[in-house]
């Protein structure tokens, strides 16, 4: 995951955009509204209608929403995959409700 945060950062810094819009709080929006646009592919649908009509449309959204978020993580100088795996674990050691 570190080599793909890499690949941001340097995607950021061949436009110049890396000093300009990398910065926590300014992510944590952009994440935001990529999100709302995610949501919006499943307005007024079905989970099912909402695939089938746009899969592609949907996963790019995603990605989207992936980017910004390494956008933070690397903004703040973490590693994506190890604060995932600690939230993982954390996780593990909570009790869900069961059905």
């Amino acid at each position: 995951m570190k080599q793909l945060q890499d690949e941001i950062t340097a995607f950021l810094k061949e436009r110049n955009w890396l000093d300009q819009y990398n910065h926590p709080k300014d992510l944590a929006i952009s994440l935001s509204l990529e999100a709302s646009e995610l949501l919006e592919c499943f307005q007024w649908k079905t989970s099912e209608t909402a695939l089938k009509e746009n899969r592609e449309g949907i996963l790019k959204e995603v990605a989207d929403v992936m980017i910004y978020a390494l956008q933070i993580v690397e903004s703040m100088g973490a590693d994506g995959e190890e604060i995932i795996r600690l939230k993982l674990a954390e996780n593990r050691t909570r009790t869900w409700p069961k059905k």
